[in-house]
């Protein structure tokens, strides 16, 4: 054999010991996965997604940025520190870090539509009970660190080159203010994830059992005619999170212990984690809201997306059981005119680059609401048999 040859046998030897070591390296990943993915299935079993809220609806301040028993301070200006960070999706965002440390992610942007839609799905669905991220409006944001459009730098990121190369040096000492901005902080327990199943399908909803201690089939119904409400059309599984709420769960542990806190997770909860893609189908789209059903089907209380960006995404046309249109209903009803309007003022929703008069009009949003309403409430009812 002349040296060529051996080289070449030397060459395909390592090659296969390559594959070899990969195909294990892959069934040790399975093996690996398959606890939390088991964790994950009895977690989503047991699932919650509503509870009655801290506040009673006719009570609840829907222009006021969020309450309750951690709130976040907000000035008239709220400084903050650059993170550099990958961020996924489409819209203006970046993380900031406040003094305390806590680590905030930002979306601004006068002609980014999420930036008022989230705002206003997330406090009506908190409203009405369903978990949402915190939302606060947000006069303005003092960064220093950032440059000058922070989410267009961030493709560096996304595009998997290192952070020293995207971001040699941060210039701490200037700062960059943005006006129409929004922070939102997540709402705290531990994620119930794998690698497959960072969040959860709006198919997979069929798998929570009550009879297991999951969320009863009217309230999971009232979450899905919810989305339909708002024309939650990017659902796909990252755009909802699973979480463990148990005390313990809140704190920071070690990777090795995320399988264990989810494995014994006595409070799951499944709640919608984006909401910027709403009011649509083109986000923050007036006639497109106004124009989107509620019922696919009225007779038999038929929902469905596939009329919406992506066919519905992960949404799956499905019959509304009469407890859960009345669930919604009786809740829905509890609003008045005047805390509608408060919903979409409150969002700053006058300061986004609407493309109509109309949609610029905050009586045309809150008509189309009223509208939406009375499609749910006022129906006959559903079918005893969906």
């Amino acid at each position: 054999m002349n040296v060529r040859d051996a080289a070449l046998v030397v060459i395909l030897a390592l090659s296969a010991a390559s594959v070899v070591d990969a195909g294990q390296r892959q069934r040790a990943t399975r093996k690996d996965e398959a606890p939390a993915a088991a964790a994950r299935e009895q977690a989503l079993r047991r699932a919650q997604v509503w509870s009655e809220p801290a506040v009673p609806i006719a009570n609840a301040r829907l222009a006021e940025n969020p309450g309750g028993s951690n709130p976040f301070v907000v000035g008239p200006v709220v400084p903050c520190r650059f993170k550099p960070s990958g961020v996924g999706g489409n819209s203006p965002k970046f993380d900031c870090e406040i003094d305390s440390g806590e680590k905030l992610r930002v979306k601004y942007g006068r002609d980014n539509p999420e930036v008022f839609a989230e705002v206003i799905a997330s406090r009506l669905l908190s409203a009405l009970g369903f978990a949402t991220d915190e939302m606060y409006v947000i006069d303005r944001i003092r960064c220093f660190g950032c440059p000058e459009d922070p989410f267009s730098r961030l493709q560096c990121l996304n595009d998997g080159s290192a952070l020293e190369k995207c971001f040699p040096s941060v210039d701490y000492s200037r700062s960059r203010d943005f006006e129409v901005a929004v922070i939102e902080r997540q709402k705290p327990g531990r994620r119930i994830e794998t690698r497959k199943n960072p969040g959860w399908t709006w198919e997979e909803l069929t798998k929570i059992d009550p009879e297991a201690g999951g969320a009863p089939r009217a309230q999971v119904d009232a979450l899905r005619l919810m989305a339909v409400f708002l024309s939650h059309w990017d659902n796909k599984s990252t755009n909802q999170r699973l979480l463990c709420l148990d005390p313990s769960s809140t704190t920071k542990t070690e990777k090795g212990a995320k399988k264990e806190i989810a494995a014994d997770c006595q409070r799951p909860l499944a709640m919608i984690q984006d909401l910027g893609g709403t009011f649509g189908p083109f986000k923050l789209d007036l006639d497109g809201w106004k124009a989107a059903p509620i019922w696919a089907e009225t007779a038999t209380c038929r929902v469905s997306m596939r009329s919406l960006p992506y066919g519905g995404s992960t949404f799956p046309d499905t019959n509304i059981t009469e407890p859960g249109r009345a669930f919604l209903a009786s809740r829905l009803r509890q609003f008045t005119s005047t805390q509608v309007r408060e919903l979409f003022e409150g969002s700053g929703l006058a300061r986004y680059a609407h493309h109509t008069d109309d949609a610029r009009d905050i009586a045309s949003w809150v008509k189309a609401f009223g509208d939406k309403v009375s499609a749910i409430a006022d129906h006959p009812g559903c079918p005893a048999s969906s």
